[in-house]
């Protein structure tokens, strides 16, 4: 088997895909297995093989094939073009095994059918090398973080050229000019005719008579008979109104007129004011000797209200479980579901280190695996369920198989919510071995 590194990188960063209650990387030697024994080699070439490291964070992608290697993005176009149609033969090839398989009745072949159905997604074109002209995947049964499984797993290789977007020159329409009205010409048949005729009669302005201004009446007592003087008439031919006005001013300043002697007036003296009455004083109460009898009251001191301090809302990382208090109530699990990574802070009797725990788990029933030193896998059947007391618990069924014949024990995890529902866990070895740990989310 060749051993040419392709590509490594750290599992959590991105998402693991599956089926049948498994993700494909944990079955991923499996199904490269099954499909070389069911003689699709020419698939099984194309996925390259996973390698763990020791602390199982980590993976390493070796080509199964001999040759060249060639970056997807460093190929020409026709190598590329070459690729990508040998690709869609193996996709379709995949398709219709992994239809089979599912219409089996048998359980281990429907989950192999679900499994290969998803073996070809992989992140994107970073991911794909040329090896002796060949496409290789790494990192297959994986997706980037908060994406999820592509309809068609090679959409990511075709490029899709730009739309061209063409736009139509405008047309100009011509606006007829708009033509002037003429000027109209005023024109008199007679425009040297007088405007009054000749012929007709004019009023002699100096024929008006003019009224006599009546004297106004004046009481006896107060006016002092004198000769009575006419004014002669204006005979100068003034217009009515002038002299209607004159008359008016002159004939009170022709008149003249006497004051009466007014008779003196008797003084009245002012009326003495009497002086202001000076309220009564109240009367002073008595002062007795004895004290009042009334219970002395103690002023309450004012109450001082504690000030409102801001409510700091914690970030709640991305991948860490939080115990959904709705689902909770309804006594599910669904926030369980997926591929999680649980770090505890114990170390393994031989090698010293922490070994690398994983669970899969849907709808309550899973698997945990774990990784030792030497790339030793364990592997267990797992279930979960609600307590009475609204806690999680995880369970075994029993100690985990490890791949050179030893059994692993499995912790008895339970799970409370804490701070915005965060998981709070603890792993309970035995009586006396009880540590807390942490889940964080690596996939669906």
């Amino acid at each position: 088997m060749a051993k040419t590194l392709l590509r490594s990188g750290s599992l959590d960063d991105f998402q693991a895909v599956g089926g049948g209650g498994q993700t494909v990387f944990h079955s991923a030697l499996q199904v490269r297995e099954t499909l070389r024994l069911r003689k699709q080699l020419a698939l099984a070439d194309c996925l390259a093989i996973p390698q763990l490291n020791d602390e199982g964070d980590r993976v390493d992608w070796y080509s199964p094939v001999d040759g060249e290697i060639i970056g997807w993005k460093a190929a020409d176009e026709a190598e590329r073009t070459r690729a990508l149609q040998y690709l869609e033969s193996l996709q379709e090839s995949a398709r219709a095994l992994s239809k089979k398989c599912l219409q089996s009745d048998k359980t281990a072949q429907q989950l192999f059918g679900a499994l290969l159905e998803k073996s070809l997604q992989f992140p994107g074109e970073n991911h794909l090398f040329l090896v002796a002209g060949k496409p290789v995947i790494s990192f297959w049964g994986f997706v980037n973080l908060n994406e999820s499984a592509r309809e068609d797993a090679l959409d990511c290789l075709r490029y899709v050229e730009p739309e061209i977007i063409v736009e139509e020159e405008p047309v100009i329409t011509e606006v007829p000019e708009v033509e002037e009205p003429e000027e109209v010409l005023v024109t008199f048949s007679e425009a040297d005719a007088p405007l009054i005729s000749a012929n007709e009669p004019l009023i002699n302005a100096y024929t008006l008579p003019v009224e006599e201004a009546e004297e106004p009446h004046t009481p006896a007592a107060a006016v002092i008979s004198v000769p009575k003087t006419r004014r002669p008439r204006w005979v100068w031919g003034l217009p009515l109104a002038a002299a209607v006005a004159a008359v008016a001013i002159a004939v009170p300043l022709m008149i003249p007129t006497t004051q009466a002697e007014s008779e003196p007036v008797a003084q009245v003296e002012p009326a003495p004011v009497p002086a202001p009455a000076m309220p009564k004083a109240p009367d002073m109460p008595m002062l007795i000797s004895d004290l009042p009898l009334h219970q002395a009251s103690v002023k309450p001191e004012p109450v001082v209200e504690p000030e409102e301090k801001p409510v700091v809302i914690a970030v709640i990382p991305k991948d860490a479980m939080v115990m959904d208090a709705d689902q909770l109530r309804a006594g599910t699990t669904r926030f369980l579901n997926g591929t999680w990574r649980v770090q505890m802070d114990v170390s393994d009797a031989h090698s010293g280190k922490a070994p690398s725990l994983r669970y899969q788990i849907q709808n309550n029933k899973g698997t945990a695996r774990v990784v030792r030193e030497g790339s030793i896998v364990c592997k267990a059947a797992v279930f979960s369920g609600l307590h009475q007391n609204g806690e999680l618990m995880i369970k075994s069924r029993g100690n985990a198989q490890c791949s050179d014949g030893a059994r692993y024990p499995l912790p008895e995890i339970s799970c409370k919510p804490g701070n915005s529902n965060v998981a709070v866990c603890t792993a309970r070895f035995d009586a006396k071995t009880v540590v807390p740990l942490t889940f964080k989310k690596t996939g669906a």
